[in-house]
């Protein structure tokens, strides 16, 4: 009995500790998705030319950009392990090592869709005032690139040594700058939409100098020097690669459901439009609880506590488990009333509602999958995930191609057709991830995979 209450106090004090590190997590991811959400609301009273263009551009930098996520997860997992082995020192270099590759992938990614924004806009289908809206907009939007990346890499050190409330406070204060910028150079000054891309681009670098500037700080008394070392980015980039491969299959299938929404007919696109910007915000949720996970699984594997990441690993995933039960009753319940707030027409707000619905249910294992998906990369275990990833977008998307031209052209009814993409997406390409991570969990490889 004694037992029993002790192991229970100290579920209950890990799964505080997980709460802790997600609920700040939560505010700091949820911070960006908020002020894009202020931009287009500002951008839309300049007509829907200048909105047009501002989808363009900001898929431009977000696509560019949200593959080099791995600066994120790879110095957290780097930063944890040092941390929780006691080599603060280590962690520190390691943090600083991923500023610096961040700082020269993002002044090259600037200069390139820089040169190339034009282009690029074209090719995602802009034309005439569109295209010219777009261009003018991503042209000074990706100049802040390198300042978004320095993000990215300082919030894996902070994560790393389980500071997120910084990282929170500079998020905030950076949604905060943009929409004054934006609101100052749109509106006031009639800067139009380039208005908007320079603010973003101004906020975007006071948010990456100032978590960058404490994360120096931090390193200077820790006795770490500041300058760059080529073997320590390379080292970085090095496990960075496979989670790049990660995000690519995951952003191939991503882009390969919007392919088989727009074939599928244009109620069941727009109704895929409701439903995935939805969705998107709740991965947040999700994915709070997931990092919070891989930084403090990382640090018990750093300090060689192998039964510690196990138990740490029962309660991440049931933890995430229980928030995915919570989010996916509402959002199947907001599917039922909310579509009518994104569009007056009947069909879409039919598929919108059937896409909600079905995703609702599915949110329990999405959230158990991405809690797995946090720990394994906590873990360091990168190359499975690349692996397993790419294996189960390609599945997917066979999967797309069959139900596009095989089985759709059968089913005269859009609303069946418009079920069979979410739930392909939500148990082939969402369930096969969690096949694959929970396979990898149940054994003991995943803890020596560094």
């Amino acid at each position: 009995m004694q037992r029993f209450k002790k192991a229970s106090r100290g579920s209950a004090a890990t799964t505080a500790a997980l709460l802790a590190l997600a609920v700040p997590t939560f505010g700091q991811l949820v911070a960006e998705p908020t002020f894009v959400l202020i931009d287009t609301a500002i951008v839309g009273h300049l007509g829907e030319s200048a909105l047009a263009g501002l989808a363009l551009g900001s898929t431009v930098i977000l696509t560019a950009v949200g593959l080099c996520i791995f600066l994120a997860y790879a110095t957290t997992s780097q930063v944890a392990r040092h941390f929780g082995a006691g080599r603060m020192r280590e962690g520190l270099q390691a943090g600083i090592d991923g500023l610096w590759l961040a700082l020269a992938i993002g002044v090259v990614l600037a200069a390139g869709l820089f040169v190339l924004a034009e282009p690029l806009c074209w090719l995602l289908g802009g034309r005439g005032e569109d295209l010219a809206q777009a261009v003018a907009y991503t042209r000074p939007v990706v100049l802040g690139a390198p300042g978004m990346l320095l993000v990215y890499a300082a919030n894996g050190l902070y994560r790393g040594l389980q500071k997120v409330t910084v990282t929170l406070v500079v998020a905030v204060a950076g949604a905060v700058l943009n929409t004054v910028l934006d609101v100052l150079f749109v509106i006031v000054l009639g800067w139009g939409v380039a208005g908007s891309g320079i603010a973003t681009f101004a906020a975007q670098w006071f948010m990456g100098i100032v978590l960058a500037a404490g994360a120096l700080r931090a390193a200077r008394a820790a006795g770490v020097s500041w300058r760059p070392r080529p073997a320590g980015m390379t080292a970085a980039g090095r496990d960075g690669l496979p989670l790049f491969v990660r995000t690519l299959a995951l952003r191939a299938g991503l882009v390969g459901t919007v392919m088989a929404a727009a074939a599928l007919g244009t109620s069941v696109l727009a109704g895929y439009q409701v439903v995935n910007a939805s969705w998107n915000f709740m991965v947040n949720v999700l994915d709070s609880v997931a990092i919070a996970g891989q930084t403090l699984v990382g640090a018990e594997l750093g300090a060689a506590r192998w039964e510690g990441a196990r138990r740490l690993t029962r309660i991440t995933l049931r933890t995430g488990a229980l928030v995915g039960i919570a989010a996916g009753l509402v959002f199947a319940v907001l599917g039922l009333v909310a579509p009518a707030l994104f569009s007056p027409d009947a069909s879409v707000q039919q598929m919108a509602t059937i896409g909600m619905v079905i995703t609702g249910v599915a949110l329990p294992l999405q959230s158990w999958m991405w809690a797995a998906d946090g720990i394994l990369i906590g873990a360091g275990d990168f190359r499975y995930l690349a692996r397993t990833c790419a294996a189960v977008s390609a599945i997917y998307l066979a999967v797309l191609v069959a139900l596009v031209f095989g089985v759709a052209p059968l089913l005269p009814d859009a609303a069946l057709r418009c079920a069979l993409l979410w739930l392909a997406f939500d148990f082939v390409l969402m369930g096969g991830r969690a096949l694959t991570n929970g396979l990898r969990i149940r054994t003991d490889t995943w803890m020596g995979a560094r």
